[in-house]
């Protein structure tokens, strides 16, 4: 259990329950203010837990302007990928948003060999279009037809491919908070200017509050999980990990929402976990 795939793996599962808890909290959140108003608040408490973390542990000095053009192409593409996706958690299917959500792991497979100069492997390919094909079992999104959520939702999974590829990029030259402290500052900047270029702006009140401190906490845990993971292995076998929220996601959207839990469900959920199994073993990497 000390090879890499293994140890990103472990980061992996902490990204996977926070991203789903974060998933719910907004889905909550999503009936009193909009996905600008929501990414604008949660990455304003983001600033304050970031940079409190960062005075307390002595790590000030890590949050360097050393690449200015990179944080910023790839906060403004999770950006984009962050409010198509909670636009479509409001409006459609928890397990049919997470399954178009899921095609960014494909995305990430042949897009990490063109940016990031990793080699592709077999074992990805196979991983990544294994995964998806459980992906497809659990939502079926052709029993429901395009609904208004699921095309924002397959934009969205190409902006976190983007956005995962340039985050492995900067694991090689920054340092986790570094990554966190941009990731929250231009966050809020940039979801301030959209949340106020209608001249209405949605103040939440203190019942909001704890909703909000939830999306921002598990959004941070998520991220600094999901980046630890991308340091310690290529984004190519870390990404299609990530296929293993999607029997999480299911359950909550059954638990909470009552929506209906099926044999697709055991069935997709099975090969997502081979998917990943194959994806895990060190011994099946074989380059292109």
């Amino acid at each position: 259990m000390t090879s890499a795939p293994y140890r990103a793996a472990i980061w992996m599962i902490g990204a996977i329950f926070s991203f789903t808890s974060m998933a719910v909290a907004g889905r909550q959140m999503s009936a009193f203010l909009d996905t600008y108003e929501i990414m604008t608040f949660r990455s304003l408490i983001g600033i304050v837990i970031v940079f409190g973390l960062a005075a307390v542990t002595g790590r000030m000095a890590d949050i360097t302007l050393r690449s200015p053009s990179l944080h910023l192409v790839r906060n403004f593409t999770h950006f984009i990928g962050q409010n198509l996706w909670f636009y479509a958690i409001a409006v459609a299917p928890l397990a049919q948003v997470f399954a178009l959500e899921f095609t960014g792991p494909v995305w990430v497979v042949f897009l990490a060999p063109i940016f990031l100069g990793e080699r592709l492997q077999r074992i990805a390919i196979l991983s990544a279009l294994l995964g998806f094909v459980g992906v497809l079992i659990v939502a079926q999104p052709q029993n429901d037809g395009i609904g208004p959520g699921l095309i924002p939702a397959g934009l969205a999974a190409i902006a976190f491919a983007f956005s995962a590829i340039f985050t492995r990029k900067l694991t090689r030259s920054e340092s986790i908070i570094c990554i966190l402290a941009w990731l929250t500052t231009t966050q809020a900047v940039f979801g301030a200017v959209m949340a106020g270029a209608d001249g209405n702006v949605t103040w939440p009140t203190l019942a909001m509050f704890p909703g909000l401190l939830i999306i921002a906490s598990a959004g941070l845990l998520g991220h600094f999980c999901l980046t630890k993971a991308l340091s310690i292995a290529p984004a190519n076998v870390v990404m299609p990990l990530d296929f293993a929220r999607l029997p999480l996601v299911a359950g909550v959207g059954a638990i909470f929402y009552h929506e209906p839990v099926s044999i697709s469900l055991l069935l997709g959920g099975g090969i997502i976990l081979l998917a990943n199994w194959l994806n895990l073993r060190p011994s099946n990497h074989v380059n292109l």
